[in-house]
């Protein structure tokens, strides 16, 4: 059962990365990899928001957690999408924006996996205090 969940979970996370896709590049192919830095930050935040604590005080099961964490935002975000774009903006001579891509992705990807915890903390303490 553990697998299928995870099945279904990455199934899930990688039709609304395809779905992120579409949607930014309806009017065109940007320069710049929208599509990719919006995922990885919203997973970011979903996987520190999940591991801060917070699923315990929801009481979500072990295998369900497994496959929102693993399976669902594990094919949502994606890091080999985001080497190869940097890599493709290097090859197409757009430095400042590989650049500009790298730092946002390190720095914000921290800072929104830290916000998710602190979030999901506050709301594990909130939980405590109402029961």
């Amino acid at each position: 059962m553990h697998y299928v969940l995870l099945g279904i979970g990455g199934s899930i996370g990688a039709t609304l990365r395809y779905i992120f896709s579409i949607l930014f590049f309806a009017n065109g192919t940007p320069v710049f990899p929208f599509p990719t830095v919006t995922v990885n930050l919203l997973g970011s935040f979903l996987l520190g928001l999940l591991s801060s604590g917070l699923e315990i005080k929801l009481k979500i099961e072990p295998q369900y957690l497994f496959a929102l964490k693993t399976g669902l935002i594990g094919s949502f975000n994606t890091f080999s999408t985001f080497s190869v774009e940097v890599i493709q903006l290097l090859q197409n001579h757009h430095y400042f924006y590989a650049i500009v891509y790298i730092l946002i992705s390190a720095i914000l990807g921290l800072a929104f996996a830290a916000f998710g915890m602190n979030i999901g903390d506050r709301l594990g303490e909130r939980k405590k205090s109402l029961c």
